[in-house]
């Protein structure tokens, strides 16, 4: 029964000896072994691998996928115009040497993201003294990122990192200074505003200009145009009233005594002191009228008062 147990016990730690023996590299993961701190191999390949049981071989998992490095608060930089900015950036990085960045940082993440901040850092600093607010806000931006993504790329390389992306998630002023700089984008609106409306208002006062002068000059060529229809219908009408008329002028005569008669006869209470010899009645006064005028009664004349 001893021997029984015995055998069982030292099946055991032959089983768990073996099982030491034995890892798997997963396909997001490097895996490296060392043995008393010395690196014996990196595997790149997913997979079942072997090695020699503790504490003659460990393995260290390192992972193969891009990671991200975020500043917890953004850091205070100074620009060419000596005015302090706050930026706020993140970095995009993975590990492309293994066993370089298992020598430069014993695999331990945390210290190769404080390396990796001192880094981004002092690029970070270069670049912005010398550049101004509206470059490094707006103007060159881009150029800014870049240029950083180019300067820390050969030293990331040696302590065995790859970074992907350098990118500025906020850049802003700092508290003290933001009102002034408030007070300032708002009289520069003002004043944008108020060009524009003087622009507009210079534009409506010659649209309106332009508009009155073409009514007058529309007007004017109307009026001409009528007074000259009007002209030649005067004309028209002279000539065939002449045409007409000129066969009897007799008849004219009369006709136009009629016309009179009518215009000054048009109301009653109108009251008119003539001699009743004159010439104005000298219808009235005939019987008859030579050339085919209508026989007309002679009115008694108007009283004289």
């Amino acid at each position: 029964m001893n021997r029984l147990v015995s055998y069982s016990i030292a099946a055991l730690i032959l089983l768990s000896v073996l099982m030491s023996t034995l890892f798997v590299v997963d396909q997001r993961q490097y895996a490296i072994v060392f043995a008393l701190g010395e690196v014996k191999k990196v595997i790149n390949e997913p997979g079942l691998h072997f090695k020699l049981p503790p504490p003659f071989q460990n393995v260290l998992f390192l992972d193969k996928r891009i990671l991200t490095l975020d500043t917890p608060e953004a850091d205070r930089f100074i620009t060419a115009e000596k005015k302090n900015i706050l930026v706020d950036a993140y970095v995009k990085w993975r590990i492309i040497d293994p066993r370089l960045y298992f020598v430069s940082f014993t695999g331990e993440e945390r210290r190769a993201q404080d390396r990796m901040s001192q880094i981004i850092k002092a690029a970070l600093n270069e670049e912005i003294t010398k550049r101004t607010v509206r470059e490094v806000i707006s103007g060159e931006r881009g150029k800014v990122m870049n240029a950083i993504h180019k300067k820390v790329t050969d030293e990331a390389k040696q302590i065995g990192v790859e970074i992907i992306d350098v990118r500025l998630k906020r850049v802003d002023y700092v508290e003290q200074i933001n009102n002034s700089v408030y007070d300032r984008m708002k009289a520069e609106r003002v004043r944008v505003a108020n060009e524009l409306r003087s622009t507009g208002a210079a534009e409506s006062e010659k649209i309106r200009a332009d508009a009155d002068r073409q009514r007058t000059v529309i007007l004017a060529e109307a009026y001409r145009d009528a007074e000259g229809m009007r002209g030649e219908g005067d004309a028209k009408a002279t000539q065939i009233y002449s045409q007409a008329f000129g066969q009897n002028p007799e008849f004219y005569k009369f006709y136009r005594s009629l016309e009179a008669y009518r215009a000054s006869f048009k109301n009653r209470s109108d009251m008119m002191v003539l001699d009743p010899n004159s010439e104005f009645f000298k219808y009235f006064r005939n019987a008859g009228v030579t050339g085919g005028a209508s026989n007309v009664a002679p009115p008694s004349p108007p009283a004289k008062k």
